[in-house]
């Protein structure tokens, strides 16, 4: 698997833990939208596109499977956020 594309959209909203949301594009032929990125108590963090269920609670629609798939999703998608932040 080979991350091919990121894009991301910085949130600038006062107050908001929400930092940005990402695009991935795997491949050159499946693409994921709508990874929010994320300010928490350790630093950024990723979370993967989810919905509510009928009990009320959210579930990840798309997701890695193990730590280091999601470690190569999230430093992709943080570098393509701080050139964000230096182009501004």
């Amino acid at each position: 698997m080979k991350i091919t594309s990121v894009s991301v959209r910085k949130i600038e909203k006062e107050g908001s833990k929400m930092k940005g949301i990402a695009s991935v594009l795997i491949d050159d032929s499946f693409a994921i939208h709508d990874i929010r990125i994320i300010e928490g108590n350790n630093g950024l963090f990723i979370a993967m596109p989810s919905r509510k269920t009928a009990t009320g609670d959210y579930r990840d629609i798309a997701h890695p499977i193990n730590q280091d798939v999601r470690k190569t999703f999230e430093e992709a998608i943080f570098e393509e956020y701080n050139k964000c932040e230096d182009a501004e």
